[in-house]
């Protein structure tokens, strides 16, 4: 038993053994299995066959990554300071630090509801278990739950069936693995027990393996469990989930340094004011009652210096705009990763189900030396076929179409029709190879059922690997049933010997070949080599390829065989197929070039393949490498990060590899959107600036995973939500510069009134209004705006372009300016008016400064709608939102002015109209020197 552990501790390349070796180093028998005894001894060596998670975190960790952030400490305690410092003074004061909390908390709440959705990639991974297994123990077969199987149990594998484990196959029977959702290829793999391969060969080149979570789509196999639970493919995908942390976007990244920034800003000035208030006091005021005083002064300084509402207005902003999000069909699973899209400058997609339709599609057939193409892709029956551009019937060209009904005939595919919710939608039973066939023949008007009444199968020759031909019998039953039939009344109850298989095995077999106009003519060495080229050309376009034959027999003998039945073929020809990129993809890769965005293929397919799809859609650039996995395992992580610039395809790569993609693109400065849909693209989706899985065809996996989902996978969404990424992001942008504006501006009241030798203009309680209520809502109005109409002919932000950029500091500079002197000049006519030295509190004087300040501020939100554009061009009142929120803001406001109870809770009172004479002139210069700014600032093209 130690010897069995320690081998399978050092062996993780089953696949380069043969399976007899395996069976010995593994201590089982294939021909009775394991003991009931021993197999519960590795049960307990090994533990289950399940995924193991890692503990999510606790409620209390949430609670303090919510608080754990630089300005809500600061708010906080300012919050308690100023209730202690009003203890003290004999006056007890709850209003601040209740809304101060309130505010933190609510934000904390909403935080900790995101934070508990975000993490269901590993409960997914978990799910896609196999729930039963059919093992052989004590030499009888039986039914198990999947987490008993141990390594060396001998397992048997059929169509339908989940793979309970990693298994080296030991018998295979046309077995072929669906393997898309772990390798990214499309088409089922055929499964062989003999091979041996390489060591290093990777996971959809492992063909003599089958690995846990993949499904059987044809045939049957037997084979060994190698490894289970996180030894298996998927469970390396699960420790790589585990293993990427989650690190903050840059738009969180920067309102965190502008958190701090601004908080030690306001520490700064606020020991500024504590201490030249302190040091001019007047003599006759007691020391302890002044620095208490001026204490008081500076908490409110503090309060004005953090936007309080910053946070909230962040938090709505996002969560509004991924309502937008899903109008345009992309569904964010965190809000923070909503604004990382407008800075998206690479989209690392996957190719199968993203860039391509995940439907196997004829696009081409060669008969007679002529290539017809077969136009409109998907499983929908809807297209037409051409001759070197030109349309044709299918009727007049007897030969195309008898290389079409075989195709149908020679299936064991069926293609579905349903009505779901008033929509027609096609699905297909079987093999997606054969499916395609079928489509193709029913464009044609080759009806799947009617062939079946017309030709019933009597007999078959299934597939084989050494063959890799399938031949199908069929009785000429009423052939005038189908309308495409080949044959007349005369020819009934005749056979049809109906073969496909690889074009250069089934030639072989061929002494003669039909001719487009349906006659017969003797193969010769020149046709087959025709033949043979057609076939080259087809597949160095990234077509699989296959060939179909027939011959008519009046009998079927006794002793069916491949002799006898696969000899004498009359060649017909050939069916080329690819899964085919989506229609829209080609405009959309154009519109995300326009944008700056660049798309890099990153798929677990074959180059030759990726390289015609990337071509078709223009995607890849000529000269350029494809790079495969086999190709990255040589190159160190600085070499990679070199050369990532100049590959527009990575092909055959294992989710090791779209990991170390991921990286080298982001350590190249690149921001990453990385797209797919399997568990094999679910690493890179976590690792990735934002993770996009595909709604339909995405594995619960690939959603856990990403950051957003694609609701109907289809990549021209993905532009669609990075440009509606930039118009949040230019929305979060324009409202914090305008937020900033007004608490630099109420900073500098303050501060300047202070050291002119003025009291203070503003209470605390009024600034925390302003911050949270006449600011608040035209900067949540910000956040609605529709985006300046060139948003997307602009390159990608750099990631390291910093929130305040050059335009927005000259801006904030000239508002807090402009909105400084107004407010101040406002507060100094109140005194003037009563006649009331500056130096003493005049509560006329504080109402002007307060109702300048908040009209000047509320006009201003009207001009932050755009950073370049004037907002005459945009239309004034064109965000409808911003008139309601301005509306609002305007009436709260006159109630504070004009209610008794506001005026006392305030320390406001009712302005006469002689006081608007004064505040009317004042609170437009501010909305006036915003747009005078920003024509100055665009003709000197700064920022």
């Amino acid at each position: 038993m130690s010897e069995l552990v320690e081998t399978k501790q050092k062996t993780e390349a089953w696949h380069s053994y043969p399976s007899k070796e395996v069976e010995k180093m593994l201590d089982t028998s294939i021909e009775k299995g394991l003991t009931s005894e021993e197999a519960n001894r590795r049960l307990k060596l090994y533990g289950e066959n399940q995924l193991k998670e890692a503990p999510p975190p606790s409620i209390w960790k949430l609670l303090w990554d919510q608080f754990n952030d630089f300005t809500v400490m600061l708010l906080i305690a300012a919050a308690f300071i100023s209730l202690i410092v009003s203890i003290i003074d004999g006056h007890v004061e709850w209003t601040e630090t209740i809304v101060i909390l309130a505010i933190v908390i609510l934000n904390a709440i909403m935080g900790i509801i995101q934070e508990r959705r975000a993490e269901q990639a590993l409960s997914a991974l978990k799910k896609l278990s196999a729930p039963d297994a059919q093992v052989l123990r004590d030499g009888v077969r039986q039914t198990i739950p999947s987490p008993q199987v141990v390594p060396g149990d001998v397992v048997f594998l059929e169509a339908g069936n989940y793979v309970p484990a990693d298994i080296r196959l030991v018998e295979t029977v046309n077995l072929r693995v669906e393997e898309a959702a772990l390798t990214g290829e499309s088409l089922p793999v055929e499964k062989h027990d003999h091979l041996t391969l390489e060591k290093d060969a990777g996971i959809g080149d492992r063909k003599n393996s089958a690995f846990m979570s993949t499904m059987i789509n044809y045939g049957r196999g037997k084979g060994i469990i190698a490894n289970t639970g996180m030894d298996t493919e998927i469970g390396h995908i699960a420790t790589m989930l585990q293993s990427v942390e989650v690190e903050q976007t840059p738009l969180q990244r920067k309102l965190e340094q502008l958190g701090k920034t601004l908080g030690i800003g306001a520490l700064v000035v606020c020991g500024l004011v504590f201490a030249i208030g302190v040091w001019r006091h007047d003599p006759a005021q007691p020391l302890g009652e002044a620095m208490i005083e001026m204490f008081m002064v500076a908490i409110s300084l503090a309060v004005a210096a953090v936007p309080e509402g910053l946070p909230a207005v962040v938090t709505i902003s996002l969560a509004l705009g991924m309502q937008k999000m899903i109008d345009r069909h992309a569904l964010i699973r965190k809000l923070s990763s909503v604004e990382t899209l407008g800075s998206a400058t690479t989209i690392g997609s996957d190719k199968t189900g993203t860039l391509t339709q995940n439907e196997m599609t004829v696009t081409r057939l060669w008969v007679d030396e002529t290539f017809v193409d077969v136009n409109g892709t998907g499983y929908a029956p809807e297209g037409d076929f051409s001759i070197e551009g030109k349309p044709v019937e299918m009727k007049d060209h007897q030969g195309a179409l008898t290389a079409l009904w075989l195709g149908v005939l020679n299936n064991d595919s069926e293609l579905i029709k349903k009505e779901v919710e008033g929509f027609t939608v096609y699905n297909i039973v079987g093999d997606p190879t054969e499916a395609a066939m079928v489509v193709a023949g029913a464009k044609a008007d080759v009806g799947y059922l009617d062939l079946l009444k017309a030709y019933p199968r009597e007999q078959e020759i299934p597939f084989d690997a050494t063959r890799k031909r399938m031949t199908t019998i069929h009785r000429v039953h009423n052939p005038q049933s189908a309308d495409i039939s080949p044959f007349n009344e005369d020819d009934k109850d005749v056979y049809v010997v109906a073969v496909k298989g690889a074009p250069d095995m089934v030639l072989e077999h061929c002494t003669r070949y039909q001719a487009m106009d349906d006659t017969q003519k003797k193969m010769t060495d020149q046709m087959r080599t025709t033949i043979l080229d057609a076939n080259k050309k087809m597949a160095n376009d990234a077509l699989r390829v296959l060939a179909v034959a027939f011959k008519i027999v009046k009998e079927i003998p006794e002793d069916i065989s491949v002799d006898t039945m696969e000899s004498d073929l009359i060649f017909v020809g050939l069916q080329g197929m690819i899964d085919p990129p989506r229609e829209e993809v080609k405009q959309a890769l154009l519109h995300a070039k326009g944008a700056g965005v660049r798309t890099v293929m990153i798929t677990g397919d074959y180059p030759a393949t990726a390289r015609a799809i990337a071509k078709s859609i223009g995607l890849y650039r000529d000269g350029t490498d494809v790079i495969t996995g086999h190709q990255l395992e040589e190159m160190s992580d600085e070499e990679l990060v070199s050369v990532i610039d100049d590959v527009d395809v990575f092909a055959r790569v294992s989710p090791e590899h779209k990991v170390r993609i991921v990286q080298a693109l982001r350590a190249h400065g690149d921001v990453i959107a990385m797209t797919g849909d399997g568990v094999n693209d679910a690493p890179a989706l976590k690792q990735a600036d934002i993770g996009v899985a595909m709604g339909i065809t995405g594995t619960d996996v690939a959603k856990g995973a990403a950051d957003m989902v694609l609701t109907d996978d289809n990549y021209s969404s993905i532009v669609s939500a990075i440009e509606q990424g930039r118009i949040i992001y230019s929305n979060i942008r324009k409202f914090v510069y305008y937020l900033l504006s007004c608490n630099m501006a109420e900073i500098m009241i303050i501060f300047l009134a202070i050291v002119i030798g003025w009291a203070s203009p503003l209470s605390a309680i009024q600034l925390l209004w302003l911050n949270l209520i006449t600011d608040g809502a035209p900067a949540l109005a910000l956040g609605m705006e529709e985006g300046d109409p060139d948003i997307m002919d602009q390159p990608p932000r750099p990631s390291s372009e910093p929130i305040i950029n050059k335009r927005m500091t000259i801006g904030v500079v000239v508002q807090t300016v402009a909105i400084t002197s107004v407010t101040l000049g406002a507060y100094w006519w109140g005194h003037h008016i009563e006649n009331v030295a500056a130096g003493d509190f005049n509560m006329l004087a504080s109402t002007m400064a307060f109702v300048t300040l908040s009209f000047s501020e509320l006009f201003r939100a009207y001009t932050a709608r755009s950073e370049r554009y004037s907002v005459f061009k945009i239309g004034f009142f064109s965000n409808k939102t911003m008139n309601w929120a301005v509306l609002f803001s305007l009436a709260l406001l006159v109630g504070v002015v004009y209610l008794p109870f506001a005026n006392t809770l305030f320390g406001t009172q009712p302005l006469a109209p002689e006081h608007w004479y004064v505040v009317a002139p004042l609170i437009l210069i501010p909305s006036i020197a915003a747009e005078v700014t920003k024509a100055v600032v665009r003709k000197m093209k700064l920022g």
